[in-house]
């Protein structure tokens, strides 16, 4: 019988790294799990974790209403590890004192090691690292039981620890990649400290996945899956396929929103290729008539939602035996669509996250939300899905609905279609599309004056986007080779009727997101 997964619980108060947190633990092959800082004691014990990380946050821990946790959890016998906010609230709730700073850190520090605790096993006791600090308050005072482990002139306890209890502090971030052997730590924290084996990878949760849909399905259940052609969506349906072969009936909607050559790549893909049974609708009157007129983005994506819901259940209704709806809902998305007090605020809903309306009888399976964007591709890869469609640029589940800003007209979205299908035409001929995340085009309800041979023209504006990213969290944006930028251009000015002005997005994430809306 396998052992049981092994999960390293982090508790988020509110820090923009908390997602780098988890991506860092599940790197090195431990699954890891974020949730409020205040989550319940009776579910920590319930996810028996082999090892707690308490976030960084915005908030000061002398601060009234400070977000603070259960003093109990410090009695569970588990393995914690404070990162910035995290670390001070353990010295302040264990009798140690935190003030503010006299100068505050924000970006790279240089930290000395002084004691080469389990937490700096392979450290000299004179190591120098360059790390990356962003704090106001620092820990004066450590409480009873712990040790100074590391300092800079700024933060006289950047690192302590409590060998015994095996509760450790760290004022900077080791999940940031400015930070000189920050993997290292987390690690040592991982398979020192908490005893993790690290196993987990995707074959291995391939093989829980397909046990665990089987076990929900049952014998004779059939699941519905909506197919947008995408990477989430298409390894959805590439594991439930594994899992219930026939039993699955794949809906592909054309909702007027999707990319060019959207449709073809899918009917290819899983009905010639798999051999999934795969239907088409054209619903594309549908959804751009319940679309008239609205221009506010979080509008767009729940009347998308809602449609989409219409839809399938009115599709499902004539597949005998349907009982399941399978979506391609993220880690991301879940995360972002949950706000408490502390974590981080809500960004913009998802239109398949959250359930769905009580009058429909199907039940929902979201096999993915467990994993983060690049772990999707690498699940892809090991459910034999074809590199082509798996290095695709990531794409919105509402569509071009988000990167048409305005009014959503079947004119302006066969513009936008037209215009976003030269990015990526250029892109891949100048041999940047694998090293780019993600590039794309955006079609603005703004017009400027231009001239094309001797008329005055007066047309909308087409922004350029592309960024580099490792997992969609954070993002740079790309500096696409002038002479590239230039061909776009050329190509959408000449090549696409109204569009009389091209722009390039050099907004990085934060502050910005990735799609505009």
């Amino acid at each position: 019988m396998a052992e049981p997964r092994e999960t390293i619980l982090i508790l988020d108060f509110g820090s923009q790294y908390t997602q780098l947190i988890a991506r860092r633990v599940r790197e090195q092959g431990v699954y890891s799990e974020i949730h409020p800082y205040n989550l319940p004691l009776e579910q920590v014990r319930a996810l028996a974790p082999r090892g707690i990380i308490l976030s960084g946050g915005p908030s000061s821990v002398y601060a009234e209403g400070a977000p603070t946790i259960s003093p109990e959890l410090y009695t569970l016998g588990v393995p914690i590890l404070g990162i910035c906010y995290g670390a001070q609230i353990t010295a302040h709730q264990l009798g140690g004192s935190v003030e503010a700073a006299d100068d505050h850190e924000y970006g790279r520090a240089r930290v000395s090691v002084r004691v080469a605790s389990d937490l700096f096993h392979g450290f000299s006791g004179d190591s120098e690292l360059s790390v990356w600090m962003s704090h106001s308050d620092r820990v004066e005072a450590l409480p009873p039981g712990f040790h100074l482990a590391a300092e800079t002139p700024n933060a006289p306890a950047a690192a302590f620890s409590d060998p015994e209890r095996q509760i450790h502090g760290l004022q900077f971030h080791p999940e940031v990649a400015h930070t000189e052997r920050g993997a290292e730590i987390i690690g040592n924290f991982l398979f020192r400290i908490c005893g993790c084996r690290g196993d987990w990878s995707m074959a291995s949760f391939a093989d829980e996945a397909v046990a665990e849909i089987r076990r929900r399905v049952g014998e004779g259940g059939r699941v519905v899956c909506g197919l947008s052609g995408g990477v989430d969506s298409s390894v959805v349906a590439a594991l439930l396929h594994r899992a219930i072969g026939e039993r699955l009936t794949c809906i592909f909607v054309d909702n007027g929103l999707l990319r060019a050559g959207e449709r073809e790549l899918v009917a290819t893909v899983f009905r010639d290729h798999f051999g999934v049974d795969l239907r088409v609708v054209n619903a594309a009157d549908r959804f751009l008539a319940a679309l008239e007129g609205v221009t506010d983005p979080e509008v767009k994506r729940k009347r998308i939602g809602n449609e989409f819901i219409y839809v399938f259940e009115e599709e499902a209704a004539g597949i005998e035996g349907a009982k399941f709806l399978a979506q391609g809902t993220l880690y991301p998305d879940v995360i972002e669509s949950v706000s408490a007090k502390g974590p981080s605020a809500v960004i913009k809903s998802h239109h398949n996250v959250g359930g769905l309306p009580e009058r429909m009888k199907l039940e929902l399976i979201e096999p993915l939300r467990e994993l983060f964007k690049d772990e999707v591709r690498e699940l892809g890869a090991e459910l034999g899905l074809p590199a082509h469609l798996l290095g695709r640029h990531p794409f919105p589940g509402p569509g071009l609905a988000v990167r048409c800003l305005g009014d959503l007209t079947r004119e302006r979205l066969e513009v936008l279609r037209a215009a976003d299908a030269i990015v990526e035409q250029e892109i891949r001929a100048a041999g940047l599309y694998d090293s780019i995340w993600q590039a794309f085009g955006v079609l603005l309800p703004v017009r400027s004056v231009g001239v094309m041979g001797d008329a005055r023209t007066y047309a909308e504006v087409f922004a350029i986007r592309a960024v580099s990213s490792r997992d969609g969290m954070t993002a740079d944006w790309s500096p696409v080779p002038y002479d590239v930028l230039g061909q776009i251009s050329s190509r959408v000015i000449n090549e696409v009727r109204g569009i009389g002005r091209v722009v390039y997005d050099v907004t990085s994430k934060p502050p910005g997101t990735i799609e505009w809306e």
